[in-house]
């Protein structure tokens, strides 16, 4: 069982992580406070860490740039701010990811899985209704037919597939998938969802059932089964 350092100096978040994580198969060892939980580590191990970033005595960005002198655990930063200036700080200071609050419990979950993924070398297949994502070889294919995808588009089509029902902006993908310093913009975005959709149909999958626009908004693949 996947053990994962919970560190917020509110107990009610605490509790929610808990209750959102424990379901999922994971320990969740809560600490309200960033030296504590540094305390912890020096005699017990752990898988992940979620580290909220402001948090009084040490905040998060003090204790990221702790733990990385002495481990190399996955972190994920928890933060109410979402200005790209105070995530890449976070970034730059050796945090593996970030999630604002409030946040997706799906969300949350879907990256804690592709973060621990990475950590132990295994990826494996996304499948969906005849399509196959293959994270290994970053091949798409549709009842064994190959979808020449680009690897932006393999992006954007693992995102969605990953997260269901979930509806992104074009800005939150122009950020996880190009990058906080990626001088692009929105119709990059609606270019490369387009292309998407155009490669998708050519091999007879129905993506208009699935891919669907969410207007003023970005995008959402529809679980409609």
């Amino acid at each position: 069982m996947k053990k994962i350092l919970v560190i917020d100096d509110e107990a009610r978040m605490l509790d929610l992580l808990s209750l959102y994580l424990s379901p999922k198969g994971y320990t969740c060892i809560k600490m309200t406070s960033a030296i504590k939980a540094i305390h912890y580590l020096e005699e017990e191990k752990a898988d992940l860490i979620l580290l909220d970033v402001m948090m009084p005595e040490m905040d998060g960005w003090e204790a990221c740039l702790e733990i990385r002198k002495n481990w190399d655990i996955p972190i994920i930063m928890l933060t109410a701010r979402s200005d790209k200036i105070d995530v890449v700080k976070g970034l730059k200071m050796g945090a593996d990811d970030y999630i604002s609050k409030p946040f997706d419990e799906e969300e949350l979950i879907a990256r804690i899985e592709a973060i621990l993924r990475r950590k132990n070398g295994k990826k494996g297949v996304v499948a969906f209704n005849g399509l196959s994502l293959n994270e290994d070889s970053y091949e798409v294919s549709f009842h064994d037919k190959n979808v020449p995808v680009t690897p932006k588009e393999f992006s954007i089509l693992g995102l969605f597939l990953q997260n269901r029902n979930k509806v992104f902006t074009r800005e939150h993908l122009l950020t996880t998938i190009w990058g906080y310093a990626a001088p692009t913009e929105d119709r990059t975005v609606d270019s490369h969802v387009r292309n998407l959709r155009d490669k998708l149909r050519k091999t007879g999958f129905p993506v208009d059932e699935y891919l669907t626009t969410v207007w003023g908004l970005g995008y959402k693949w529809m679980d409609r089964d």
